[in-house]
């Protein structure tokens, strides 16, 4: 069934996003983790694959076992790098005879080890590439995409960016997943560009939980998105007087407050981004209420 659909049905909404390992002796602890929170009932669970795609076979066996033996919907990533339209079209098939419906188009990331990649030498050039071909090729197929509320970082401007949203959008995406934000302004603001613009598809934020104060910055230096000073430096204050448990504590606070005050200001469900980490995804799934 599509999420689109589902969201219809079921709203508000918790939905989850894992990063399978790519080593597959890591794989059961994997699973262990996504069986954990299996109690939160999350209407979705998108599963990415690393740059270049070289976990995309990976990818596809997890979302498998998901939908057919764990009983989760899964949303899967799909990317340009490296992407030709045989693979493309092989991907979205196999996913389609396990009876997964749904896929999220991105550009993807460079890979890490080719300083000299050129995403215009790609067959698909941006997430919008993929969204017209999935739309042409695969009708009925779900289409999610990404929207940045801060902007992505390599937009030339935010008009820019939000002439592109739209253009995915119109070119069939159904459903917006966002790029993580600290402070709730932003998607709020973030949605009511989008309605001006006649972009009525339902916008779901995405939370991260700030569990150590060196992977914050880490993450942050790979998206853009803005820390509210405030945060920040109650992050170091608490970092300074009680190590990363005193970060965790805080990042598990701040993470639940927001995404209850998403949910309390109209938005449609609540996209929180794992890690892979269950403790903390209970802890903050829990406390919500929806």
């Amino acid at each position: 069934m599509k999420i689109v659909d589902l969201i219809k049905e079921k709203k508000p909404f918790l939905s989850l996003e894992f990063f399978p390992p790519k080593d597959k002796e890591s794989w059961p602890a994997f699973f262990e983790v996504v069986e954990k929170l299996k109690v939160l009932n999350p209407l979705f669970a998108s599963v990415t694959y690393g740059a270049g795609g070289g976990t995309q076979s990976n990818s596809l066996e997890i979302v498998k076992k998901m939908k057919q033996d764990m009983g989760i919907e899964p949303l899967a990533h799909l990317t340009c790098v490296g992407a030709s339209p045989e693979n493309i079209s092989y991907f979205i098939n196999s996913l389609r005879e396990a009876g997964v419906e749904n896929i999220l188009a991105l550009r993807g990331d460079a890979p890490a080890d080719d300083a000299n990649f050129d995403f215009s030498k790609q067959a698909f050039k941006q997430g919008s590439d993929l969204v017209t071909y999935v739309n042409e090729n695969h009708p009925g197929m779900g289409i999610a995409v990404a929207g940045y509320p801060e902007a992505h970082l390599e937009s030339p401007s935010i008009k820019e960016d939000f002439k592109w949203m739209k253009y995915k959008v119109d070119e069939g995406g159904e459903l917006i997943i966002t790029q993580l934000f600290f402070d709730n302004r932003v998607y709020f603001d973030f949605c009511d560009r989008l309605s001006q613009m006649g972009i009525n598809v339902p916008v779901v934020p995405g939370v991260l939980p700030i569990m150590s104060l060196k992977s914050a910055k880490f993450i942050l230096s790979l998206c853009g998105a803005a820390i509210p000073g405030k945060y920040l430096s109650a992050l170091e204050k608490a970092h300074a007087e009680g190590g990363d448990d005193a970060v965790y504590r805080l990042g598990i606070d701040y993470a639940t407050k927001q995404a209850q005050g998403l949910l309390d200001g109209g938005a449609p469900g609540v996209h929180l981004y794992t890690l892979n980490r269950a403790k903390a995804c209970l802890e903050i799934g829990q406390a919500l209420k929806f």
